[in-house]
């Protein structure tokens, strides 16, 4: 049939290069905002000296507050975008996402050399961070939609490239806490990082149409359908003309056809595409029938299909976010000094993202458990033990709860086994959606499983609310 081609090659690996770069870039807003809470929360220090003593005049909650900023815009666009992606093009919704993140990233950028009273920096800072999550979840649907079009492993390098995304904010933290630059020169460096990040995923983005492996899969679903409709309405219409033929030539019709009933000429249709004898079959569909196998399946069809994914991964955000950045950057080290200036950049961000990222890189040579493991679901409900393991740990100021873990290295530790399970278990719910699905509803699967990825994000920002004030 027309549709089906030889699948191109996808030369030096540069389609799979610019899905890295694309899952990179759509988590840029929420790594570089989350991981710069130390220059936020340097801004917002509203503390002022009585009799002697220093008083918090007001305690902003920044972490919390971001947190639950950030991930309300992606719960709600998620959810517009799952059921409205089909009413406005591909390219408005990736490309003008991320001409808007550029711009609020200069914005933010600018900012630094502003002078501002706290309150008002605040309501300012929490208004970009509600703007350029918007923008990043309709970003983010949108191509998830896009990469569960193509070859599982290519959801896979895209879910790697999302994980790097908070190791390449966290080594930025780091060399500008390491720079003798003062502290705004160090900010603007920081923040201006990611405005090359994101026009270097746009460039990359516009690029992808050109490339031979791309096209094929990206188009190959509405080509397919569209030449096998056409095929299938030439076979049937030389089937009919054949049969007229046939009639013209004095051949003799079948006992079923002579009565004319609607019943008797499908049964005859139906005569027509049983397999011949060199066992091709020659099926001539009814129109219905086509346009039934064309027909993309409801959100709510492809929920049913998928909804064991869509839990799994709507569990793990909301365990990882409970405590993630919430609790996690209020730990303390039990080495004071100059290691304290970077203790929460390496321990907790750039840690986190480098084993996130490494949990979410070994799905590309490692699935397990498979997608039909009734193992898979209970291994990510299991993830709940880190809540009070984290909270055990020296977080500081306490109220509630002892420290059983003062150390640093015990610290670690429960930070790579807790960020390694997360990217890994989300990277592989986010895989396997798509292939429960038709290839046509692949897209589909993939805004709705964002959706729950936002729900999970959701939750969990709210939770940490509660659970820190537990500790």
């Amino acid at each position: 049939m027309k549709g089906r081609t030889d699948t191109p090659r996808d030369r030096g690996c540069l389609v799979g290069v610019i899905f890295f770069i694309l899952g990179l870039g759509t988590l840029l807003p929420w790594n570089f905002f989350m991981t710069a809470s130390l220059y936020f929360q340097g801004r917002l220090n509203a503390t002022e000296w009585s009799n002697g003593t220093a008083v918090v005049r007001r305690e902003y909650y920044f972490n919390n507050w971001m947190t639950l900023l950030s991930q309300l815009p992606l719960l709600l666009f998620t959810l517009l975008n799952s059921f409205l992606y089909q009413r406005i093009s591909e390219m408005m919704r990736v490309a003008g996402s991320l001409v808007f993140i550029l711009l609020l990233f200069i914005f933010t950028a600018v900012l630094v050399t502003v002078p501002m009273e706290e309150d008002r920096f605040f309501s300012v800072t929490m208004a970009t961070i509600w703007f350029i999550n918007s923008f990043g979840a309709v970003l983010q649907g949108s191509l998830f939609g896009l990469v569960g079009l193509l070859p599982q492993k290519y959801s896979a390098i895209f879910m790697s490239g999302q994980g790097l995304a908070g190791t390449f904010a966290a080594v930025a933290m780091l060399i500008a806490i390491a720079s003798e630059a003062d502290s705004e020169s160090a900010a603007l460096g920081y923040f201006i990082t990611p405005c090359v990040g994101t026009l270097i995923t746009l460039f990359s983005y516009l690029l992808l149409p050109r490339l031979d492996f791309a096209q094929h899969y990206l188009n190959k679903s509405g080509k397919y359908e569209a030449g096998a409709t056409e095929e299938l309405l030439k076979e049937r219409s030389t089937v009919e003309n054949g049969k007229l033929n046939g009639h013209a030539n004095g051949s003799a019709p079948s006992n079923s056809a002579k009565d004319g009933s609607p019943a008797a000429a499908t049964a005859e249709v139906e005569a027509e595409a049983e397999p011949d004898p060199n066992g091709t079959k020659q099926a001539f569909l009814s129109l219905e029938q086509v346009e039934q196998g064309q027909a993309k399946a409801s959100v709510i069809e492809v929920f049913k299909k998928t909804w064991v994914m869509a839990f799994c991964v709507t569990f793990v955000f909301t365990v990882t976010l409970s405590v993630f950045p919430a609790v996690t950057v209020d730990v303390k080290t039990s080495f004071p000094g100059k290691w304290e200036r970077f203790f929460i950049a390496v321990c907790c961000f750039l840690i986190f993202n480098l084993s996130d990222w490494i949990g979410r890189t070994v799905t590309t040579v490692i699935q397990w458990p498979r997608k039909e493991s009734r193992l898979f679901p209970a291994l990510v409900v299991s993830r709940v033990v880190f809540i009070p393991l984290v909270m055990l740990c020296n977080v500081q100021s306490r109220t509630y709860l002892p420290v059983f873990f003062p150390h640093d290295g015990a610290f670690v530790a429960i930070m790579i086994l807790f960020s390694v399970s997360s990217g890994y278990f989300v990277c592989l719910s986010m895989s396997y959606a798509p292939q429960l699905v038709e290839p046509k509803d692949a897209e589909t699967a993939g805004a709705m499983m964002t959706f729950f990825l936002a729900l999970g994000l959701s939750i969990g920002a709210a939770l940490s609310f509660l659970l820190r004030t537990l500790v």
